[in-house]
């Protein structure tokens, strides 16, 4: 299919499987934003994964089949549209969980094929990426700092097609360590925000814990991550004393923003050489951690000192929600077309390797 008009308002319906949310949005919009969240549905599984203490596929999967149709419908009612005024339907096709992605593109390739549709297959970390452009209009090129469970990695982003890859972990993303310590100290699932909340109660400089990569033997010059030697660091303080939870989370926190903004300061300025002509340099911070509120404030500080603008979406836009898959499904259509229906669900898919009509 071809693109659609760069400059006609397009309304798409987004599904979002990727992990344990279960979500539809309807968005309305032109590229490169602000776009119109007329819905935004999202059922939560917290309570069906929360007595394992993480994600477990096979529950997710069965939650995914059970709700999504419910939870589309809602979205198209709250969004007081009817089915046909639909112009394309988009789905996460990957990265994430193969079975919740493969109940999510399969339902999006039924409802766009009954409403004579196009289907768009979203890359998860794309919608991410746009997000900022769905909120505030960010233009392009911006450095992008995705920071979720799943992901952490810094990125240059000049189009749809174009994302430059500056730095990512090594081992753990960010969000994985928070939710790794929050069960190493006992904190109920989820963990990252029960962490965020006691790190506000204690002291940052309580216990001197590792920057891996940023300080020590193993200094890397570069904007790549590493968080597991943190998270063995914690384990073993709490395993040879008894410690302060409040300290132990503001102190593992503290070594997390420290970390997160040396690797930023290194991307800015591979960002700044590889797009001279960026009108106005712009860091979006994107996925789950980009809520937490510490951070937040230690980017901005840096984004000061480095004359970069800092955009953060909305917290209930920074985890998993499918507004995000919309607006990424309605640029794409925009300006590259629909993907064919055989297109098929990935469990990776890196941002390099985007887009593609399957």
């Amino acid at each position: 299919m071809t693109g659609k008009s760069l400059t006609m308002p397009l309304t798409i319906l987004g599904i979002e499987t990727s992990c344990d949310e279960t979500a539809a949005a309807i968005v309305r919009g032109t590229a490169p934003g602000p776009g119109e969240i007329l819905s935004n549905v999202v059922a939560s599984q917290i309570e069906a994964h929360a007595p394992y203490g993480g994600v477990v596929p096979e529950i997710a999967s069965r939650a995914h089949l059970e709700f999504l149709d419910s939870v589309i419908a809602r979205a198209i009612a709250e969004a007081g549209i009817a089915p046909g005024a639909i112009d394309g339907v988009a789905a996460t096709a990957g990265p994430g969980l193969i079975g919740g992605v493969m109940v999510g593109l399969t339902t999006a390739k039924g409802v766009a094929l009954g409403l004579s549709k196009p289907l768009i297959a979203v890359n998860h970390l794309m919608g991410h990426a746009l997000t900022g452009r769905l909120t505030e209009g960010v233009e392009f090129p911006f450095l992008l700092l995705l920071v979720s469970g799943g992901h952490c990695q810094l990125l240059g982003v000049g189009g749809l097609d174009d994302f430059r890859l500056y730095g990512t972990t090594i081992d753990d993303a960010v969000g994985e360590a928070f939710d790794k310590v929050a069960k190493l100290l006992g904190l109920p699932y989820p963990g990252g925000p029960e962490v965020e909340k006691r790190a506000a109660l204690g002291n940052p400089r309580a216990f001197e814990l590792p920057r891996p990569l940023v300080t020590g033997h193993n200094v890397r010059k570069t904007a790549d991550f590493s968080f597991s030697g943190l998270k063995t660091a914690v384990r073993q303080l709490t395993e040879r004393q008894t410690v302060k939870v409040e300290d132990v989370c503001a102190s593992f926190q503290a070594a997390v923003i420290d970390i997160l903004t040396n690797r930023t300061a290194w991307a800015m300025e591979s960002f700044a050489r590889d797009f001279p002509q960026a009108a106005e340099k712009t860091l979006v911070v994107a996925g789950g951690v980009a809520s937490n509120r510490a951070i937040g404030g230690a980017l901005a500080q840096l984004c000061a000192t480095k004359a970069f603008r800092l955009a953060v979406p909305p917290p209930k836009l920074c985890t998993d929600n499918a507004a995000m898959i919309a607006w990424a499904g309605l640029e794409k259509l925009a300006l590259q077309g629909g993907d064919k229906l055989g297109i098929a669900p990935r469990a990776r898919w890196p941002l390099s390797a985007s887009i593609g009509t399957g």
